[in-house]
């Protein structure tokens, strides 16, 4: 009788607990947690108003209304023993933005009680001590080549200025503080084995060493940060290319009571974090456009709002003729050469010019050519209003309403996240890829896109890729494919190859490996 008191107690307290969790983290709470601490965001953007104000996905997408781009380092790549250098998810297009204006500034927040994430902490000074080692190494190797070639003083000049930037560049991992002497240690073990890894994936070195002039180096802000406004320095003033790193939310880890003259709520650090679990479907650029009415009709009325808003955007967007974006895409030019996977380019070469005319709050939408394979991969949203595409291959769960010309020019093939079926990519993936090879064949354009056009839709073109090209970039039928062994670094190259031209990619390790699973199981058939 005692003991099925203590576990009714037990199950009491528990039950009590997950009622004061839901409470504090209702809709309202989040929403104006948010908004209290994009005020903070923007106050730290203001102070270097020249640099790139970048969001840390997915949750520091939410902390403002206007950023300039995206990127995506994960704590886990950061986690103590975890540590990881990704090349998957190169961000290579980070550093050539901080390159180009001497800067950048990435947003993140965290729910626990630290002042700053993993993804902070660790994930992007790795990234930077990675990418200043490889450029380095790069450096020395034009000294080399400069030193053997003496034919002009033009030359000379070069090799000079070629060998004072080789010894001034700072390849030392920056850390903060709090990362303990012997987890740095450990980290530090561990660089040249990605450095190494970086340089044999076939990343563009080349176009990131000619625009950076210095080598990047991060900073690390915080809401607890003091900073004297009048001695604010400039961000040139640096001998190195500053990559500016904001924890939005207070670090105190506790759920604190705040309240207004006319409400009463609970501030919510990072929460911005697990946006499935509270949101309701309210996405970032919803939540801006709406945010006052949002945040002044208080906690009462608050859910009831974002539902009418969600429902609103959702008929919105069913009406694709006056919803969707109209987007003019200009299919990519034949080069005069094709290029190698291997092969060094620049990382925005290839991608199409989009003509984007919308009053819409959705998300930027955007398609990108891969090169001149006459490939590309993006949203299925924008799919529906593509212009100058011959064929579309549609990955996303639902199907869209084209105007094509042939019939046989669009693929349905429903496809879900490994997390719901470790299978789906597995099993669509030779269909997919037999339709590509009827239709590039021909040497028609092809574009593959599902929800977000960031995973599934890269996933097939990898496959596609891999299957169909050979190491120049060229259209083979699969011949090359057949009579090579792929291995996943093989696979890994031609990724790094798509993030050159598609930098939102973010292909999950489930898809990854169903992909792999594809590329080893099977020889492409014929059509």
């Amino acid at each position: 009788m005692e003991e099925d008191e203590g576990s009714a107690r037990k199950l009491s307290i528990y039950t009590a607990a997950r009622s004061i969790k839901r409470r504090d983290n209702t809709v309202y709470n989040a929403l104006r947690s948010i908004y209290e601490d994009s005020i903070f965001v923007g106050e730290i953007s203001q102070l270097w108003p020249d640099l790139p104000l970048l969001a840390n996905l997915r949750c520091g997408f939410w902390y403002s209304p206007k950023f300039h781009s995206t990127c995506y380092f994960k704590s886990t790549d950061g986690h103590n023993n975890n540590w990881s250098f990704s090349t998957s998810r190169l961000n290579l297009h980070v550093a050539l933005l901080a390159g180009q204006k001497g800067g950048c500034i990435i947003v993140d927040s965290t729910r626990r009680g630290k002042r700053f994430p993993d993804s902070m902490s660790k994930t992007i000074p790795i990234w930077t001590c990675v990418l200043n080692r490889c450029i380095h190494n790069h450096l020395n190797n034009m000294r080399d080549t400069a030193q053997m070639d003496k034919e002009s003083n033009t030359s000379d000049q070069h090799h000079e200025r070629t060998r004072c930037v080789s010894v001034d560049w700072d390849c030392s991992l920056h850390l903060p503080l709090w990362v303990s002497e012997t987890e740095k240690a450990s980290i530090e073990s561990r660089i040249e084995e990605w450095t190494k890894q970086l340089d044999a994936s076939g990343a563009d070195i080349a176009s990131l060493m000619m625009c950076l002039k210095k080598p990047l180096r991060p900073l690390w802000i915080s809401q607890k940060t003091v900073i004297w406004l009048n001695e604010v320095p400039d961000h040139d003033s640096w001998d190195f290319t500053p990559i500016i790193l904001v924890s939005a939310s207070s670090s105190s880890g506790v759920i604190q009571h705040k309240s207004t003259s006319e409400y009463s709520w609970n501030y919510i650090p990072g929460a911005g974090d697990d946006e499935e679990s509270w949101a309701r479907g309210l996405s970032p650029n919803l939540f801006w456009t709406h945010v006052y009415d949002l945040i002044n009709l208080g906690p009462d009325l608050c859910n009831q709002k974002v539902a009418d808003i969600v429902e609103k955007d959702r008929v919105y967007r069913a009406q694709r003729g006056q919803t969707t974006p109209q987007v003019t895409v200009k299919a990519p030019k034949l080069l005069e050469s094709s290029y190698h996977f291997s092969q060094e380019v620049p990382l925005l070469l290839g991608i199409s010019n989009l003509e984007i005319n919308t009053k819409s709050s959705d998300e930027d939408c955007a398609i990108s050519w891969l090169g001149s394979t006459n490939l590309a991969v993006g949203t299925s949203q924008v799919a529906a209003n593509v212009c100058n595409v011959d064929c579309i291959l549609n990955c996303d769960q639902e199907s869209i309403s084209l105007f094509l010309p042939d019939a046989e020019a669009y693929l349905h093939l429903p496809t879900v996240m490994s997390k719901l079926d470790r299978y789906s990519v597995l099993s669509n993936l030779p269909f997919a890829v037999n339709f590509a090879k009827l239709n590039l064949s021909k040497g028609k354009t092809l574009l593959v896109c599902c929800h977000n056009g960031e995973d599934i839709s890269v996933c097939v073109c990898l496959a596609i890729l891999t299957s169909l090209f050979n190491d120049g970039g060229t259209f083979d039928d699969g011949s090359s494919f057949n009579e090579t062994h792929i291995t996943k670094w093989e696979m890994q190259r031609r990724l790094v190859y798509i993030c050159k031209f598609a930098p939102n990619a973010r292909p999950s390790r489930g898809n990854l490996k169903q992909v792999f699973s594809f590329l080893t199981g099977g020889r492409v058939s014929s059509v």
